[in-house]
């Protein structure tokens, strides 16, 4: 596995694995219509270029594919983590947040963590800050404001 900087051909392919990712690995604390309502499958992809070249993006490549990717933003909020499901539980997110938290100076680090994240940060030391519902298409799914102080 390779980790690099995002560069705006990645968008597409990345927005791919962000639904399927979604709708295969939330499965299991999520139900079908708030998996539907969280990755619709119809990204804006000029939005999501243009949020990927103002932070620090990572994208994790094995093969030339894109296996993972993640993006955290100057004041330290780590916008999106997400990891091809086939390639869970292999490092991959460990390496593309180490990266990320390694590229900025904020001594905090916050993040929104799905119910399935929750124990991925937990155990690299972020702490529950607030359970919240989010609202996606008019419906309504439980998140984590978590930080890590440094």
């Amino acid at each position: 596995m390779k980790l690099r900087r995002y560069q705006p051909g990645d968008c597409e392919q990345i927005a791919a694995l962000f639904c399927e990712t979604v709708h295969m690995v939330n499965a299991k604390d999520y139900s079908k219509l708030q998996l539907d309502s969280w990755a619709t499958g119809t990204v804006d992809l000029a939005a999501w270029n243009a949020s990927f070249l103002a932070h620090v993006t990572v994208v994790a490549e094995e093969d030339g594919c894109i296996v993972g990717f993640g993006d955290i933003d100057a004041s330290g909020y780590l916008d999106r983590l997400y990891v091809h499901k086939d390639h869970q539980r292999q490092g991959v997110a460990r390496a593309i947040c180490d990266a990320l938290e390694a590229s900025v100076s904020a001594q905090t680090i916050t993040t929104h963590a799905s119910i399935t994240a929750r124990p991925f940060f937990e155990r690299r030391g972020y702490r529950v800050v607030k359970e919240q519902q989010v609202v996606r298409n008019g419906v309504r799914l439980t998140n984590f404001i978590m930080v890590k102080t440094r």
